[in-house]
Parts: structure tokens; C-alpha cells; sequence
């Protein structure tokens, strides 16, 4: 049986590096390679393929929507996240969409056709760091101690953009940094915050007195 493939990630060379890597493995065929959520949404249908591998960091989304919306038009769908994103909220907000597997870009070519194997038998997937870290939250549960969430320069200068409600671009343009890194500011804002959208970024940022 060939396992039918595609890719979500707006960096090329990750597609062709991921197309690549796969290449040559009988049972594996890449079918689609989409450079956003908008040609994801458009194309997936077509292609129909047997797993998605989904980047969470996309220009006109995030990884952690777009599963989301995924998954609910196409419920046989097999999703793996990989990404640079190593937070275990981004790890729990991706599960909690129904997403099968996770695993960062540090992964090699063995475990990627395990983890697809994985989930294709209607298991969980998640790489051994994730995973270990997912166990120790959870034992050892952190309680909410009242301090100030540790945000960087940049994300505190984000958070003020946010409140003043400047759209992505108008913050791009203000803090003269590209869209997608106001994006990635806003999402790790959200994990440091435990916020859902930027209402409760706002909401959380006044009760924790960083505005």
C-alpha cells in the first residue's frame, strides 16, 4: 500500500528538503506541496492524501486554526505536526484539535516513516523529547504563583501593538519586522499568557499588570 503525503510549510526548502528526504521509499508518494493554509484548504481535497505533515508557523494562519478546520472537513485526514515549535502549549492546543502526531524539524528520515506508520495504525505519535516533557507537566503540575509571565522586549512591544488593536501589518510596519514574526511574537505571547486570542491576551495582560 502507498502512504499518500503532503506538506504544509511556507519555507521551499523545507518542501523540497522533506520531498527529498522521502524519496526513494517505495510505499511513501508525496502528492501535494502547499505553501500556505489558503492552498492547503484548496487542494487537499484534490490531492487526498493519507497524512498531512503541518507546519503551526504560516503566513495567512497558524498550524494550530488550520488542523482545526481541517479536520472537520476532512475527518479521515491523518495530521503530524512539524515544527520548530517546541512549546508544550502549542503541543496541547494541537491535540486537543484532533491532531494525530507531533514532531520538530530535528527529526530524521526513520522516525518521520514511524511516526507516519504510527498514526496510520490510528495511534498517537509524539517525538520522545515532546513526549517526556507532556509526562513531567503533568506530574508536576505548575501553580499559577501570581508573577509576571516572562515576556521578552520585543513581545512586551507586540502585547502594547496588540492593546492599542494595530492589525498584523500595522504592527509589522510599526515595529519595522516582517508579518510572520508579529505572528510568531503574538503565538508565543498567547502560550507564555495561556490566552486563546487576542482578547484573552488583553484580559490576561491587565489582570498580570503588563499594561
Amino acid at each position: 500500500m502507498t502512504i499518500k503525503i503532503a506538506i504544509t510549510d511556507d519555507h521551499v526548502m523545507v518542501l523540497r528538503g522533506i520531498a527529498a528526504m522521502l524519496e526513494g521509499t517505495p510505499e511513501l508518494k508525496v502528492v501535494g506541496a502547499y505553501k500556505n493554509a489558503t492552498q492547503t484548504l484548496e487542494h487537499i481535497g484534490k490531492d487526498n492524501p493519507d497524512i498531512l505533515l503541518l507546519d503551526i508557523n504560516l503566513p495567512d494562519t497558524n498550524g494550530i486554526d488550520l488542523s482545526k478546520q481541517l479536520l472537520k472537513k476532512h475527518p479521515e485526514l491523518k495530521i503530524i505536526a512539524l515544527t520548530n515549535f517546541e512549546d508544550i502549549s502549542f503541543v496541547k492546543r494541537m491535540l486537543k484539535n484532533g491532531v494525530h502526531g507531533y514532531l520538530l524539524k530535528n527529526t530524521d528520515k526513520l522516525e518521520l516513516i514511524t511516526a507516519m506508520k504510527t498514526v496510520l495504525s490510528g495511534e498517537l505519535f509524539l517525538q520522545k523529547d515532546i513526549h517526556k516533557r507532556l509526562l513531567n507537566q503533568s506530574v508536576n503540575k505548575t501553580i499559577d504563583n501570581g508573577l509576571k509571565p516572562n515576556l521578552t522586549r520585543r513581545e512586551h512591544d507586540v502585547l502594547v501593538a496588540i492593546s492599542e488593536e494595530l492589525t498584523t501589518q500595522q504592527i509589522s510596519e510599526k515595529l519595522f519586522i516582517s508579518p510572520k514574526t508579529v505572528e510568531t511574537h503574538r503565538m508565543n505571547i498567547m502560550s507564555k499568557l495561556g490566552a486563546k486570542n487576542s482578547v484573552g491576551i488583553i484580559k490576561i495582560a491587565i489582570e498580570k499588570q503588563l499594561l
